[in-house]
């Protein structure tokens, strides 16, 4: 993977990046509009202009800056029924050579003999997922997007205000241009300014956990293994990546094998972590990394990011619909936080699809209802066993060590029931939208 500096010329707020043209309408005016140009908000912006719907994002952030090493050192898993979504709006083909095949899956509890083991193999011929470097998929976003033919992007640029009226709704941006469109679409973060406008209410409460992540070469291959170890403080991922070659970045050597690194840790400590010189965290990472890959040595910067649940009361209001963070943020320890946001992006690209065909009012009530009705379970389903999950392993309490060992050992001898929670780290469970199963809208 080559990134380069940026995939298209940035031009000022007020005279924003236009990607194709618009056919008999103001230049003011969009089917959509979309606040936030995030990883879910440009994958929306993409599948409505397969859909024929014309989109207007606006976002903070100049693609050129989000593209930069230093912005975002994250890694996601695409699960495989996410990369049938990517693969159905060709966005796939900008990231496969980039994206690490997730073949197992051990999941143990710190030092314990128990552990549960899923093997792609058992459940068909196609890996769980993907892990991918959040710069590459922004890099296969944009590429895809330079192919839209109805879609603007307003950037860097702020929302300042927005009425949801009967028919249309009505932005102004800081700069002082107007924007309409038939639907708002909040998709700017657990933080979103669209949300807080439209007076929707979160519920929220924070872990006192801090994810540390960075990136590890290590000496021998990983094999495609993802491995999660519940530690005392949180857990602990090891995450398959693909090699790195001397073209993909500006310092050499190669790296052939890699792994990304979630590291969950208690709040108080977190600072003090990260605060280590080199050969400091080396040591504490490798004291829980443990001696399996061979010599490890961290590359590249490290981040840290604290850990909340939050929650929207509505994904929905008038002529409004929330999808991804600013909707719903779950805990990272089973790696589905995006593809949640892109089920959100798969369902609303659906019912906003079919209501545009039908020529009906893609913000009407009955559309954002059905959007809202399709996820809101999908949603507290996950979120409560994450948090559940979390809870139970985050800690040293004897009695429920012993107590969560025994059941990693049952549900690993227990065929049918790993098949169960194998599918569904695939994402191949529930009544799916369309791009879901790889089919067009």
């Amino acid at each position: 993977f080559q990134s380069p500096a940026a995939p298209f010329a940035i031009v000022p707020a007020q005279r924003p990046f236009l990607s194709g043209f618009f056919m008999a309408k103001p230049k003011d005016e969009f089917d959509l509009l979309i606040i936030g140009g995030g990883l879910v908000g440009l994958t929306l912006a993409i599948a409505m202009d397969r859909a024929g719907l014309s989109c207007a994002i606006v976002d903070r952030q100049t693609p050129a800056h989000t593209l930069e090493p230093d912005f975002d050192g994250r890694t996601c898993a695409i699960a495989f029924g996410s990369r049938l979504l990517l693969e159905a709006l060709d966005i796939w083909p900008n990231m496969a050579e980039a994206a690490g095949p997730i073949l197992d899956i051990r999941v143990s509890d710190g030092s314990s003999g128990f552990f549960l083991h899923y093997d792609h193999r058992d459940v068909g011929d196609q890996p769980f997922g993907h892990i991918v470097e959040n710069r590459v998929i922004r890099h296969a976003l944009y590429k895809a997007f330079e192919g839209c033919t109805r879609a603007r992007l307003f950037a860097p640029a702020e929302l300042e205000t927005i009425d949801f009226g009967e028919k249309r709704v009505r932005a102004r941006l800081k700069d002082g241009r107007e924007l309409t469109a038939g639907l708002a679409v909040a998709a700017d973060g657990r933080r979103s300014a669209l949300r807080d406008m439209a007076g929707i209410r979160v519920d929220e409460w924070q872990y006192n956990q801090t994810a540390i992540v960075c990136t590890v070469a290590h000496e021998k291959p990983h094999l495609g293994i993802a491995q999660e170890r519940f530690l005392a403080a949180g857990p602990f991922a090891i995450l398959p990546m693909a090699p790195q070659s001397a073209s993909d970045t500006e310092s050499a050597p190669a790296h052939p094998h890699r792994s990304s690194i979630v590291w969950t840790e208690r709040t108080k400590l977190a600072p003090a972590l990260m605060g280590l010189g080199e050969e400091g965290f080396g040591r504490e990472l490798a004291r829980r990394f443990g001696d399996y890959l061979g010599e490890l040595k961290v590359i590249g910067p490290r981040w840290s990011y604290p850990l909340s649940l939050q929650h929207a009361r509505s994904y929905i209001g008038p002529r409004l619909a929330l999808i991804g963070d600013c909707a719903h943020a779950i805990h990272p320890i089973s790696g589905q936080g995006l593809n949640l946001g892109l089920r959100d992006v798969a369902a609303l690209a659906e019912v906003v699809a079919d209501a545009h065909r039908l020529e009906r009012d893609i913000g009407a009530d009955e559309v954002l209802k059905r959007y809202q009705g399709w996820r809101r379970f999908d949603v507290l389903v996950l979120m409560a066993v994450t948090d559940g999950l979390n809870r139970l392993f985050s800690n040293d309490i004897a009695p429920i060590r012993l107590a969560r060992d025994i059941g990693l050992g049952l549900v690993n001898r227990s065929g049918p029931l790993k098949k169960i929670f194998m599918r569904h780290a695939m994402g191949n469970v529930g009544d799916l939208p369309r791009l879901m199963q790889g089919r067009p809208l």
